[in-house]
């Protein structure tokens, strides 16, 4: 006698199908059996929440937005899609949905009719380039918005000031003082900054020497960071769990500088004449105590985007 399936079992079937289709990478194919469990149980969410993940990950943003509002449609308590939605809808600049999918999550929006004004502080983001991936801290404007606050290396991709848009599930995590903060993965750049990427070595200068030089870039609306000191390489494990406490990896030591370096500088400026300026200004406030003081290699290493 022929075993007969239910509904609810054949489309768990064809979601779990849609799962391992997606785990050994046809996303094409995961797509299709989540649809056809969505065709065989209409009111589940699960499935549509599944394709609005996957169209959330390829950037199709109409697409997530439309399965997400689904599955929030057929169980408003589903959060995972609630935010997904609000994630869709920012990226599509549609701010009457942001708003309400962020309302309907808990979060407390204020009024208004453009982008969600809504500072939640400093946040680290993982940005990805062709060359590698990066945690910088960011100002975080809104559930799914940052702009970055440090000055990214070039593998990166990105550049100081990017406003980029950004998951909201916890990828790794990291120390803000002696608070835990999750670290969220960048998925877009929204607008890129008009700052370009600036490199610099700096050679018989003392470690205060470094710090008068990035007070001096952050005096005159840039910003400059001593890479040879604030960069870490961390494995995938650690940067994407905790890269501190027990359990951390020992990835070295790395090789110190001396008290007079040298020093890798990133720089982020709008001109590269406002940046050779302020080194040269530097460079003639520290004659007397570092009188050996020596810029090398000055370079642009990420031009800025032209904004349209």
């Amino acid at each position: 006698m022929p075993i007969r399936i239910g509904k609810a079992g054949k489309a768990n079937a064809l979601n779990e199908l849609g799962r391992r289709l997606d785990d050994e990478g046809d996303q094409d194919g995961a797509l299709e059996a989540y649809a056809q469990a969505g065709a065989v149980l209409p009111n589940w969410s699960a499935p549509w929440y599944n394709i609005g993940l996957i169209h959330k990950y390829r950037g199709d943003w109409a697409a997530s937005l439309q399965a997400n509002a689904r599955a929030v449609q057929c169980d408003p308590r589903n959060e995972g899609a609630i935010w997904n939605l609000g994630i869709a809808a920012t990226a599509l600049g549609d701010w009457d949905a942001a708003r309400n999918a962020w309302r309907q999550y808990g979060i407390k929006v204020p009024d208004g009719e453009g982008p969600v004004d809504l500072f939640i502080g400093l946040t680290p983001i993982r940005v990805h380039g062709d060359e590698a991936s990066e945690v910088v801290w960011a100002d975080r404007i809104d559930p799914a918005r940052a702009i970055l606050r440090n000055v990214p290396t070039p593998d990166s991709g990105h550049r100081y000031g990017d406003l980029v848009l950004h998951d909201g599930a916890a990828n790794g995590y990291r120390l803000r003082g002696e608070r835990e903060v999750p670290v969220f993965d960048a998925l877009e750049l929204i607008a890129p900054s008009d700052y370009s990427t600036y490199e610099v070595m700096v050679e018989d200068a003392t470690k205060e020497d470094i710090e008068a030089l990035v007070r001096r870039f952050e005096a005159a609306d840039a910003s400059a960071e001593n890479w040879t000191t604030s960069m870490q390489i961390l494995c995938r494990a650690c940067s994407e769990g905790r890269p501190y406490g027990e359990g951390r990896h020992n990835h070295g030591e790395g090789e110190e500088p001396g008290t007079l370096g040298p020093w890798r500088i990133g720089i982020a400026a709008r001109q590269e004449e406002a940046a050779r300026r302020i080194l040269d200004e530097w460079r003639d406030a520290i004659a007397t105590t570092s009188p050996k003081a020596a810029l090398l290699d000055f370079r642009c290493v990420l031009v800025a985007i032209a904004r349209s």
